[in-house]
């Protein structure tokens, strides 16, 4: 595998340099009384203010279309394209927030020039608005003054990962994880910038550190199973993609389903790739989204060998039988109800919306009949008639070839039922059904084939 010499996100959407470590925090805070001191305190509330501000630009990858009668490809490699950092264009209001408090903490410099700390916090803001050579600048005067302020160390470390000055952030990070081995930031950051560089141990071991200074840290967990794929260790790299996906983790609850899907690490389990593939859309993951559309394609594609196809059914139907298992109270009466329609009939119409929705995309003939009188009569006040996440999932399943759906949106199109009325989008929609479908959508419909 290439390295490229650029920043390197091994976590789509996760920024790659957290916010101002909770130590340094404490230390910003903690300072004496005076009336100089009373403007720091104030300062450094405005520095925390203006670091939440700052966000780094997710990349996200996508798969490819699929012929229908081809297998899905299933993605297990983490992402290796490399990607320039760029750091959020402040707001007007927030730019001038920031040339204020970056002239207040300059006159503080100028009062104190031999004080690091407060050198620290100057770099910390011109870092956040992406002045990142005079924040460099400000962390070696820092170091210089106190070489053994771990803190800085770190910071530096961040602005020259930033900088895709690879090889001197990591000499950085392993000089403030070595003045403070309980730096969890410092051995996190140096995981990555290990991992930029071709060091897929050091990644590890860095990833590892982390997690035992703080085993709550998904994230950490998420980038761990990562290198550790790329190290070829993969039952490992399943455990703790697991481990980051039941906490949240959509990049990971996405790599998951892939593992699933393939089988590696993992024993092949198609009922599991769906679900985790499902709870990764619920994030807005568009890979995952894809992913469950190939497979959709492959379900319900007359092309398909037929093993490939009943086997992407059997995904499906598992899938739908296992999210009965977050609902225990509820009784499961086999195929006479689904689980959003007994929902729905105890009136907790806040889950079932969704839950038919999560069945109608897992291809629930059931759950897609109960959501089109849904959505041509609404529920009360909760649910109002012809919502757009509805149709949007008649749109996308019969797209894909589901029959229910097809003549679902047809009818639909054909009523201008919350749509403009559309007799040409009737006839595409139609399109691939048996004749007597077709002919009993049409004669409902008053309409001539």
């Amino acid at each position: 595998m290439a390295f490229i010499n650029s920043l390197l996100f091994l976590a789509a959407g996760q920024e790659l340099f957290p916010p101002i470590p909770i130590r340094y925090t404490i230390d910003l805070v903690t300072v004496a009384g005076g009336p100089q001191d009373s403007m720091k305190r104030r300062l450094v509330l405005a520095i925390l203010f203006l670091a939440s501000c700052a966000w780094l630009h997710s990349i996200e990858s996508s798969l490819a279309e699929t012929p229908d009668n081809q297998t899905p490809p299933v993605s297990t490699e983490p992402p290796s394209a490399a990607s320039p950092l760029h750091l959020l264009e402040l707001q007007p209001h927030e730019r001038d927030d920031a040339v204020s408090l970056l002239g207040e903490l300059r006159g503080i410099v100028r009062l104190s020039p031999q004080s690091a700390d407060d050198r620290l916090k100057l770099a910390e803001v011109l870092y956040r608005i992406g002045d990142l050579d005079t924040a460099i600048d400000e962390c070696r005067i820092a170091i210089a003054l106190n070489p053994d302020h771990a803190l800085a160390h770190l910071q530096l470390g961040r602005a020259l990962m930033a900088k895709q000055d690879w090889r001197a952030s990591v000499m950085e990070l392993k000089e403030a994880a070595r003045l403070n081995p309980e730096l969890t930031q410092a051995h996190y950051n140096l995981g990555t910038a290990y991992y930029t560089t071709g060091n897929i141990k050091g990644a590890i071991q860095s990833y590892q550190q982390t997690l035992e200074l703080q085993p709550s840290f998904p994230d950490a967990r998420y980038r761990l199973a990562l290198v550790l794929k790329l190290a070829k260790r993969d039952q490992e790299s399943a455990q703790f993609m697991e481990e980051a996906a039941a906490s949240g983790i959509p990049q990971a609850q996405f790599f998951l389903g892939n593992a699933y899907r393939a089988g590696q690490g993992l024993d092949k389990n198609g009922t599991l790739a769906v679900y985790w593939w499902t709870k990764a859309v619920e994030f807005g993951h568009q890979p995952a989204s894809s992913a469950l559309s190939i497979l959709r394609r492959q379900a319900l594609s007359p092309v398909q060998p037929e093993q490939n196809r009943l086997e992407a059914l059997k995904a499906f139907q598992g899938y739908r039988e296992k999210i009965w298992e977050s609902f225990p109270e509820l009784a499961h009466n086999g195929d006479s109800e689904t689980l959003g329609t007994t929902l729905l009939k105890q009136n907790r119409t806040d889950q079932a919306v969704p839950v038919l929705l999560q069945e109608c995309y897992a291809l629930s003939d059931m759950a897609q009949t109960e959501l089109a009188r849904l959505y041509e009569t609404g529920l009360d006040s909760s649910l109002p008639p012809f919502d757009k996440k509805i149709l949007a999932c008649f749109e996308a399943t019969a797209g894909e070839g589901f029959g229910p759906a097809k003549k679902i949106l047809a009818r639909i199109y054909g009523k201008g039922l919350g749509v403009k009325q559309d007799r040409q989008k009737v006839n595409t929609v139609l399109r691939g059904l048996p004749k007597q479908d077709v002919k009993a959508v049409l004669d409902e419909l008053s309409l001539q084939p």
